[in-house]
């Protein structure tokens, strides 16, 4: 397609990046390149650690790694047949192997990482540990990969905390070529309205758990990710963006021959890319300003995950590079909403694969000067490059044609030119309770702005009680504190999405206001959430009481206790007696609860931008 002109904003916002992130990201590709000029460690290996490493491979295997002259493929796991995400995975390292000795390379799995199912663990207190399984996965991906007997390397990850974990763990071995393979997304089960209706019927007293039940199990019900528009899918929607996918690959559902073919070209393509080739492509130069620039755009034009408000500052952070929330809130201005998946409308990610999928998007973004075109990515293209779509020839090899031009369905994917709304889905608001960010796209526009007296809590459960009792009457603004990374975790509080639902369409307006996180999963309740500073380190929050009135701006960005300065300053912080410091082995967390970023630094226990943080905290 012809080239457009970059939006100037979008140029903008790039630009100071680039001129924030100067002096980390060259210390971050020195690194990059020193690795990268060592050539491959395991030429060097000596004799015992090099047997130790090929002990167990198969006889054709250990001869080529005993050799060294064939690239060997590091596979970095997140299986586990707990999630379904991740279930199919089981098969995908025989496959690996098989398609890389095609190419007379080798793969080894070099490790395996945690990965928590936050749909298992909400509402309970092992949700704690979630946004710290983020780091613990880019610790253990270090781990794996610290043997050094790689060439390149592959991730096998979907889920909420999982695909950030493994890029941060990956990025610091950006002298290998990288690819992140997909397993994609379960089969559609029941319409997503029609299960947030149960919910909503449950927490009303309407139907029992056998109903509810039921519901759920209809609406998650095989392998694969599941089908709303939540962090999973947000993180393999970036992954493509971002050039780490292979095009139009990434919601193609599990267990198809046509999801294995793209599986071994991914890892075909990888091992063409390794040191000493013609098309050397390490992921620390893959991974540049202009790609996370493309990430924050996707992010904004899905109306994807508010969780990738954290996610992406981490994860830029791992490359060196320096991003604020008001890099994402100025780019969120000029970028529409194409998008309509649920919870932000009622179809699934399979129904915007077929109406048009990630091609379509992409090609919009384009045409409108929305992305940089001109990236490197695993294909070995620029971001043109993925403008087609896979398919099976006859033969059962894997084909590619062009991407959809036009929108199979306008109710799921709608034209640059004729999006569901002028800008995105996010919003960041500030005022004198600190910063915070509102998913826009799931509210209607009615219930942008909500000023009314506040209903004050120190956990999801209080909140419950209430609602069960019967006290949260008239107008409210609903503040749920001691949920940031210091406090506990940060959890995700999706028990507060059904009884506040129920109040709204009762007639009242309701908003909630917290420093803790509601995910991509974020509904039709008007929420300032990750709220910064947190209760627990000297944020605002801690000093709310019941009765102040609250105003909650989507429109104008604003976030403001409507209470007398000099009064409101003169209040003793609220201390919590809620415990989040023990069982569920909570207690091995402290030093992460210790060490945790704000989250608009990315909530992170890692300080990988000395350089420029002090940027990074004013901006």
């Amino acid at each position: 397609m012809k080239p457009t002109p970059l939006h100037p904003r979008i140029a903008e916002v790039t630009t100071r990046i680039v001129e924030r992130s100067r002096a980390s990201r060259r210390a971050y590709l020195d690194l990059v390149d020193r690795a990268a000029a060592e050539g491959s460690r395991r030429a060097k290996m000596g004799c015992a650690n090099l047997a130790h490493g090929f002990a167990a491979c198969a006889a054709d295997d250990k001869a080529r790694l005993r050799d060294g002259n064939a690239p060997n493929l590091g596979i970095v796991t997140a299986y586990n047949d707990m999630l379904s995400a991740h279930q199919p995975f089981e098969q995908f390292p025989a496959l690996i192997r098989e398609a890389a000795r095609e190419v007379g390379a080798t793969a080894q799995v070099a490790g395996g990482v945690p990965a928590m199912c936050d749909g298992v663990t909400q509402g309970e207190a092992g949700m704690e540990l979630s946004l710290f399984s983020r780091d613990v996965i880019a610790l253990a991906t270090a781990v794996a990969l610290s043997h050094q007997m790689f060439d390149a390397a592959c991730y096998l990850g979907v889920c909420d905390k999982i695909v950030p974990g493994l890029l941060m763990g990956a990025l610091r071995f950006g002298h290998l070529p990288t690819v992140f393979i997909p397993a994609g997304p379960m089969p559609s089960g029941i319409p997503n309205d029609q299960k947030a209706k149960v919910r909503q019927l449950f927490a009303e007293g309407r139907v029992g758990r056998t109903e509810l039940l039921e519901s759920e199990a209809q609406s998650y019900h095989g392998p694969g990710t599941c089908t709303f528009y939540g962090t999973a899918n947000t993180n393999q929607m970036l992954m493509e963006l971002m050039g780490l996918h292979p095009p139009g690959g990434t919601f193609v559902n599990p267990g198809t021959p046509l999801r294995d073919a793209i599986t071994r070209a991914s890892v075909q393509r990888v091992l063409s890319l390794v040191h000493g080739g013609d098309h050397f492509a390490p992921l620390g130069h893959v991974v540049d300003e202009r790609v996370i620039v493309n990430g924050i755009v996707g992010l904004h034009a899905t109306g994807g995950s508010t969780n990738h408000t954290i996610h992406l500052l981490a994860m830029a952070s791992a490359a060196g590079i320096a991003i604020t929330w008001n890099d994402l809130a100025d780019v969120a201005e000029v970028v529409p909403l194409l998008a309509r998946i649920y919870p932000n409308g009622n179809a699934d990610v399979n129904h915007f694969h077929a109406a048009g999928g990630m091609g379509f998007l992409i090609r919009e973004l384009l045409g409108a000067g929305l992305l940089h075109a001109d990236v490197k990515t695993v294909w070995g293209t620029g971001l043109d490059g993925y403008l087609v779509e896979p398919g099976l020839g006859a033969d059962g090899a894997l084909v590619w044609r062009e991407a959809a031009k036009v929108s199979g369905d306008l109710a799921v994917l709608r034209p640059a030119s004729d999006p569901f709304q002028a800008t995105g889905g996010l919003r960041v608001l500030s005022g004198n309770l600190g910063r915070a960010v509102m998913k826009t796209s799931a509210v209607a526009a009615e219930r942008h702005v909500i000023e009314a007296p506040a209903r004050v809590f120190d956990s999801q459960d209080a909140l419950q009680r209430a609602f069960k009792a019967g006290e949260l009457t008239g107008d409210l603004v609903a503040v749920v504190r001691f949920q940031g990374p210091k406090a506990n975790g940060m959890p995700e509080l999706h028990k507060l999405l059904p009884p506040l639902a129920v109040l709204q369409d009762r007639g009242q307006r309701v908003a909630l206001v917290t420093d803790g996180r509601m995910s991509g999963a974020s509904g039709k309740v008007p929420a300032a959430i990750h709220v910064t500073p947190e209760a627990v380190d000297g944020g605002a929050i801690a000093r709310v009481r019941d009765g102040d009135v609250i105003r909650v701006d989507g429109v104008d960005g604003t976030l403001e206790l409507l209470v007398d300065a000099t009064e409101f300053a003169s209040r003793v912080p609220a201390t919590t007696d809620v415990r989040s410091d023990e069982g569920v082995g909570r207690e091995l967390f402290a030093p992460f609860r210790a060490l945790a970023g704000r989250a608009d630094a990315g909530a992170t226990v890692f300080d990988l931008l000395q350089p420029a943080r002090s940027d990074v905290r004013v901006a």
